[in-house]
């Protein structure tokens, strides 16, 4: 047996005997299925995660809130190695199904929700979530766990710590919002009737511009799409400073995906190519910080 599947069995929120049935596709945590008396939940089996900021607690509390808005599955159970969520029987969604204006739009109802109501729900202790911050501790992890004379690494953290910087100055105040901060087209599944948002692992609070650059650039929404969006977040058409604020967040949300995959590659025991990963993100932040230069020039 697993000593994740293990963990499983030893929970205490089971009132009858269970088989587990291991799900794939994470690519954070070990997920399994599990029937009792009462129900099907997904279980997801991890600790803290220091390196990713990941603490279950906030987890648990940012879940519960979003629960209670109705926008994510309930909480049945939470602990320190595992957390219990009531399972959602529907279609789990791609990049493509996102980008399809259908559901494009009630995404957009659940993310405005999550924003306006989400955080006077939240009970217990709870995470701030600051990308420029996340960054920064990735860059410092990187030269800590990596060959620190190997030149074209740390040339390479150098540049990245620079471009943190410089995207994070050009952010302002905020007024901040509970987030998800993880809008990965798996973490939404369409039951037929609404659309679910789960793993709320990396939620806190947070600017929503956040949110909005991580949807768009996670997604690969089309430049219509995200004109769509943002004017109907914001019920306007979005003046140039605050689209070079929200930009910049857009940036950040790749520069942290990609730094997220390179931690990700040094820490983590799933199968899944997180070298490719990181890559694919890297060319995405490149590409896009060229074109913020660009708009500035």
């Amino acid at each position: 047996m697993r000593q994740t599947e293990n963990i499983v069995h030893q929970l205490p929120c089971w009132t009858s005997p269970i088989q587990p049935v291991r799900l794939t596709g994470g690519i954070s945590n070990d997920n399994y299925l599990v029937a009792d008396d009462t129900g099907k939940y997904v279980v997801r089996v991890n600790g803290d995660v220091p390196e990713h900021g990941v603490l279950r607690l906030n987890d648990a509390n940012c879940n519960r809130a979003a629960a209670a808005i109705g926008v994510a599955p309930e909480v049945h159970f939470a602990g320190p190695d595992a957390i219990v969520v009531r399972y959602v029987e529907g279609r789990t969604f791609g990049e493509e199904d996102v980008r399809v204006q259908e559901n494009l739009e009630p995404i957009l109802t659940l993310l405005k929700r999550t924003h306006d109501e989400g955080f006077a729900h939240v009970r217990g202790p709870v995470c701030a979530f600051w990308p420029f911050r996340v960054c920064r501790d990735y860059a410092h992890f990187l030269e800590e766990a990596g060959n620190i004379t190997d030149r074209e690494l740390t040339r390479e953290i150098s540049r990245l710590r620079s471009v943190n910087a410089a995207l994070e100055s050009s952010i302002g105040p905020i007024i901040p919002v509970l987030g998800h901060n993880d809008l990965l087209a798996a973490n939404f599944i369409d039951d037929g009737e609404k659309i679910w948002l789960i793993d709320w692992e990396h939620a806190g609070m947070t600017s929503p511009l956040f949110d909005l650059g991580n949807l768009v650039s996670n997604n690969e929404l089309s430049s219509g799409q995200e004109a769509w969006l943002l004017e109907n977040y914001f019920e306007r058409a979005l003046e140039e400073g605050l689209y070079s604020r929200y930009h910049a967040m857009k940036c950040a949300s790749l520069l942290r995906e990609a730094m997220w995959s390179m931690v990700s590659e040094v820490t983590s025991t799933i199968d899944f190519d997180y070298a490719a990963y990181s890559v694919e993100f890297m060319g995405r932040f490149d590409d896009e910080y060229a074109r913020r230069l660009e708009f500035a020039s």
